[in-house]
């Protein structure tokens, strides 16, 4: 009997083999044929109609011939009876679909399938694999006949640039377990979910970035159709809400995967998440999810292995999860946490964070987080990835940072720490490749503290140290980094020159940056780069001639060092890549090479600050993307060549500061985006051309101190963007254009911080340079010009600070609405021709800080209320002849009564002063008359003098006899007080 049974079970055994080797298994995601038996003919001509309906650049049906369509490339048969069973067809060269980034990649287009496909599917019959995903349809709608596919298992249609809507046919496939249609349109069309729920069997979903903004009060309900689903996704959907009810999805209670990132769910983390317990994947970032904190039931989810929550609002500490995921009771299954970019979620990094021993990937950036580091983070063994940049952590870095064996990538800048780090916070990092520890503020506070025999245990390609002391030596312990691609050590104090070593690792860099340091010597030639590789070297000591760099540099910065010499002749033959190439602030002298007319693809030059002479070279043809050129404060001479006017995507034109002569050229008109236009320092002639009013975009117009004559063309007033016009010591003439208050760019608030360049602005009589705040400045500069006529109406430029018309021809009134000038802070109308009173209500210039009205034909009373009453230099008022009142010696008709009036309101401070003066300064002649009034007589007549001693001695019995009496009557009132207190 035994031995019946032993023979039932091997025949059993082996019929459920052989059935498993007949049935074929899913493959999610591959793209590779199988080769199995022979197909029928039918088949093989439905395969054949189907490749003549497709467009196949790269020939990959190139094996789609013969009799043997199983043998195909992409075609899989089941073995007995041979049958098609699946179409792997996707295109594996392109990427996969992302949001982000286009569907394909130009190589991935180069192999993707396009054209029609042909109904002759359907007589695959047996079709349970179908994968299309990655190609090009351009636009065609989804066949309706896939929908037929009664057996279909699998349909991957993602990233296939497909059009129209989600045929509903789709929900007749009730034996599909898995549907991919993520991205399955390049244009956003509005779909219905209504066909999901015929997908009974569907265990994998993913409808990423398709428009369901049309099912979002419903897209819960339909998904709770499908009770076997194990994995959800739907990214970047537009369903803008989810359900607050209890239990959403009650007939769910599988799912593994859950992806509901980039929706904009505005509320907080629903309850109902808690309760799939078998959930292992869970992405709600780029939502807009709040809440006072992270709820400490979410650590409930114990097989939960990747939990993404960044790019929301949520706010409050983030303790309460990192100590509920801790209490797991086998503990936690957590391998990823990403809460990056939750701007308002602070508070301290707890203990608790040791417990999550199984984690890999620890993103925490972005945040409000204080503090130190625990020590119990030395515990993540498995940890590899930890980004904890842009928060506010104030503390300490833990030496046991150094335990991570694991770790392959930390992230931990812009953060103020305060500590030392030595080698022990690296003893034991054998894995660490990547290190960024950066500060963008200069305030050092965080300091390398390593012996220079320290070998480190790691191997880096990435290296970014800025604002941290590491001098005032090189790094000694960079000798064994062999490995390194990208080297920062900004704002590192070191002072000290390079070392030979350095130069010999034989490093192929694509980023090299030693600025702001204090670095000497001089650059060797031996460095190699990378294409496209960056070097910023500036603000050293290095000195030298100009250095040679590898051809394949994209950005070179040289700039605030001590090189001399020529650029060298060949230097654009030897860089021909290269797109920001900055060396001013430098010794440089000769003439700018016509080399470097071969580097086309330029974006910035600048040379400024150098000794550089001759004229500005023919350089600028094929120049399309060049945005900004700074030559200012050279020697530069000659003509600005017109051909610069071809620099279409030209902003920023500054050439100020050298000898250049001619006239502005008419070419530059064809610069349409420029921004700031600084030409001035120069010798350039001729009219102000009107076509600067078709700039549109200028923000900037400085050409003072030039020889301009003519009029201030009114096409300037078009300039809505401008905010500093400056065409001071020219000899332009006539009246200022009446439309300049019109300039709205001087009237306009600016809430959002932008480049601008760096400018030298006359304020408050002396010149100052802006860079970061450049964009905040708003100045009208016209001095020691020929203007004439009355002073223009800018009433309107609500935010002009500097106000500049002196040395000019002016005449008439100063207007009074100038003091609806709020934020002026310098007035200056000093030496012209200006009448009348100081108007009253520039008492209301509450900012302004310098004004200079002298030289001028003012009359009247000078005011002195608010600011006025700190305007005590009488040079702001000199040659007004008709002015008077403080601080000019001239008094107002009448100050006189209005002194006294003004004491008994108010001035007492000043009048007690005046008064207290002639006191001090009669005392001494008084004191003489006085005594003399008195006592003269009495020396000089005896029988006077008699009378007064006679008089006196009188007076001082009757005092004596005054003060005995009332002495005797208070000692017998005392005697008869205290015997009645005896008794």
């Amino acid at each position: 009997m035994a031995n019946i049974n032993a023979s039932i079970h091997f025949l059993l055994l082996i019929f459920l083999s052989s059935t498993f080797l007949h049935l074929e298994t899913v493959k999610l995601g591959s793209c590779n044929g199988v080769l199995n038996a022979s197909c029928t003919e039918i088949e093989r001509k439905a395969l054949v109609n189907f490749k003549q309906g497709l467009t196949d650049p790269s020939s990959r049906l190139s094996s789609w011939v013969g009799l043997d369509c199983c043998r195909w490339s992409g075609v899989v048969c089941s073995s007995r009876p041979p049958r098609v069973i699946k179409l792997k067809l996707c295109n594996q060269y392109a990427r996969s679909p992302d949001p982000d980034n286009e569907a394909t990649d130009d190589y991935g287009a180069a192999h993707a399938f396009g054209g029609e496909i042909s109904h002759s599917l359907l007589d695959l019959k047996d079709l349970r694999y179908l994968d299309l995903s990655m190609n090009n349809f351009g636009g065609l709608k989804i066949p309706k006949f896939i929908g037929s596919f009664k057996r279909l298992r699998y349909l991957n249609l993602s990233g296939a640039s497909f059009g129209g809507t989600i045929p509903p046919h789709l929900g007749n496939l009730s034996s599909l377990l898995y549907l991919d249609l993520n991205s399955y349109s390049l244009e956003s069309v509005e779909n219905d979910l209504h066909w999901l729920s015929g997908l009974s069997s569907l265990r994998h979903l993913n409808l990423g970035n398709i428009d369901f903004s049309k099912a979002a009060a419903y897209w819960h309900r339909a998904v709770n159709s499908l009770s076997s689903l194990l994995e959800l996704r739907l990214p970047g959907c537009g369903l803008s809400s989810l359900p607050d009810l209890y239990l959403p999805f009650g007939n769910v209670t599988s799912l593994s995967v859950l992806d509901l990132s980039n929706n904009g769910f505005n509320s907080s983390i629903p309850h109902w998440l808690f309760n799939f317990s078998s959930l292992a994947y869970l992405d709600l970032n780029s939502n807009n999810l709040q809440g006072s904190h992270l709820p400490r039931n979410l650590g409930k989810l114990c097989n939960l292995r990747t939990l993404k929550l960044s790019f929301n609002s949520i706010s409050g500490e983030i303790t309460e999860l990192i100590d509920g995921l801790s209490e797991c009771v086998n503990s936690s299954s957590l391998e990823s946490l990403d809460l990056g970019f939750n701007y308002k979620l602070d508070g301290f990094l707890p203990n608790s964070l040791g417990h999550l021993k199984n984690l890999k990937s620890l993103h925490l950036w972005g945040n409000s987080l204080v503090g130190s580091i625990p020590n119990t983070i030395g515990n993540l063994s498995s940890l590899q990835e930890f980004y904890i940049s842009e928060n506010q952590m104030n503390g300490i870095i833990p030496e046991s940072v150094g335990q991570l064996s694991a770790l392959v990538a930390a992230d931990l800048s812009e953060n103020p720490w305060v500590c030392v780090v030595t080698e022990s916070h690296f003893s034991n990092l054998t894995s660490l490749v990547e290190l960024s520890i950066k500060k963008s503020s200069p305030n050092i506070t965080l300091v390398f503290n390593v012996n220079s025999k320290w070998i480190p245990p790691f191997k880096l390609n990435y290296l970014e140290l800025q604002a941290c002391h590491l001098g005032p030596k090189f790094p000694a312990w960079l000798r064994t980094q062999n490995q390194l691609k990208t080297i920062v050590l900004n704002n590192a104090r070191i002072s000290d020159s390079i070392p030979d070593w350095f130069w010999k690792l034989d490093l192929q860099l694509d980023l090299l940056d030693f600025s702001n340091n204090q670095l000497s010597g001089k650059v060797p030639n031996s460095l190699k780069f990378t294409e496209n590789a960056v070097v910023d070297l500036s603000s050293n000591r290095f000195h030298g001639p100009f250095p040679h760099f590898s051809s394949n540099l994209s950005s070179l910065y040289l700039r605030d060092n001590s090189f001399s010499g020529p650029i060298p002749r060949d230097f654009g033959k030897t860089m021909p890549r290269l797109s920001n190439f900055d060396v001013s602030w430098n010794s440089l002298n000769g003439t700018i090479p016509l080399s470097m007319a071969k580097i086309t693809g330029l974006t910035n030059l600048v040379i400024s600050n150098n000794q550089l002479s001759g004229e500005i070279p023919l350089i600028w043809n094929y120049k399309p993307d060049l945005y900004e050129v700074d030559m200012a404060n050279n020697s530069l001479s000659g003509e600005i060549p017109s051909s610069m006017g071809t620099l279409s995507s030209l902003m920023f034109l500054i050439l100020s500061g050298n000898k250049l002569s001619g006239e502005i050229p008419s070419s530059l008109q064809n610069c349409k985006d420029m921004d700031s236009f600084d030409l001035g320092d120069n010798r350039l002639s001729g009219n102000l051309p009107s076509w600067i009013g078709g700039m549109q975009s200028l923000l900037i117009l400085r050409l003072r101190s030039n020889f301009f004559d003519g009029n201030i063309p009114s096409q300037v007033c078009s300039l809505s963007h401008l905010h500093i016009l400056d065409l001071a010591h020219n000899n332009l003439s006539g009246s200022v254009p009446s439309c300049l208050g019109n300039l709205s760019g001087m009237a306009t608030e600016i809430s959002n911080e932008r480049y601008e360049g760096r400018l030298s602005v006359v304020v408050k009589g002396r010149e100052l340079i802006y860079q970061s705040t450049l964009y905040l400045v708003n100045s009208i500069d016209l001095s020691d010009n020929n203007l004439s006529g009355k002073l223009p109406e800018i009433r309107n430029l609500s935010r002009l600070g500097t106000l500049n018309l002196s040395i000019n021809h002016f005449t008439g009134n100063i207007p009074e609405d100038v003091g609806s000038l709020s934020q002026l802070e310098t007035l200056d109308l000093s030496r012209n021709q200006l009448s009348g009173p100081i108007p009253t209500s520039m008492i209301s210039l509450t900012s302004l800080n310098h004004l200079n009205l002298s030289y001028n034909r003012l009359s009247g009373k000078i005011p002195t209320s608010n600011q006025f009453q700190t305007f005590n230099d009488p040079s702001i008022y000199r040659n007004n002849l008709a002015l008077c009142g403080d601080p000019l010696p001239m008094k107002c008709p009448g100050d006189d009564k209005a002194t006294t009036d003004s004491s008994r309101v108010g001035n007492e401070d000043h009048d007690d002063e005046f008064e207290m003066r002639w006191f001090y300064v009669s005392m001494g002649p008084g004191f003489v008359v006085g005594f003399w009034a008195v006592f003269g007589p009495l020396i000089i007549n005896r029988s006077w003098r008699r009378a007064y001693f006679r008089f006196l001695d009188e007076m001082k019995d009757r005092v004596m006899v005054v003060i005995t009496v009332n002495v005797a009557r208070l000692q017998k009132k005392c005697k008869w007080e205290r015997r009645q207190h005896g008794t």
